[in-house]
């Protein structure tokens, strides 16, 4: 009995489709992949475009190697009751949170940091050969 899955309908699956929770199915099956969103080799916005739908034909197609789908195993949660998929679902763009300004700060902050101490060394360099007697 432990090792049933439990069975989930559709709707209840899609609302599992942001970064912090995310599930998809794939032949059939419900995987909680939100640990695995930061290793995918794909990153995570190919996880988060397949959730709300059936993501068997998305996972076939990119020709996953078989160590990936024997990883999957372990993010495996339950079924998915086949009724309730709708037959044809529009797109919904993924919900993901606000853009990380920090990070922009932090490349300005790196690349200054690289760039003043040359320009120091440049400025020093010119005032040596201007002042230079000859």
């Amino acid at each position: 009995m432990a090792n049933e899955k439990k069975v989930f309908v559709f709707e209840e699956v899609a609302k599992h489709s942001v970064t912090k929770d995310c599930w998809i199915i794939i032949g059939g099956k419900v995987y909680d992949v939100t640990p695995f969103m930061d290793e995918h080799p794909g990153g995570d916005e190919v996880l988060l475009a397949v959730t709300g739908k059936d993501a068997t034909a998305d996972f076939e197609d990119i020709g996953h190697s078989d160590s990936a789908r024997e990883m999957m195993e372990k993010y495996h949660i339950g079924q998915i009751d086949a009724s309730t998929i709708p037959a044809k679902r529009t797109y919904v763009n993924p919900q993901q949170a606000p853009h990380n300004v920090e990070k922009d700060n932090d490349l300005v902050i790196k690349i200054l940091q690289f760039l003043v101490p040359i320009l120091i060394l440049g400025l020093a360099f010119g005032i040596r050969q201007y002042t230079k007697s000859e």
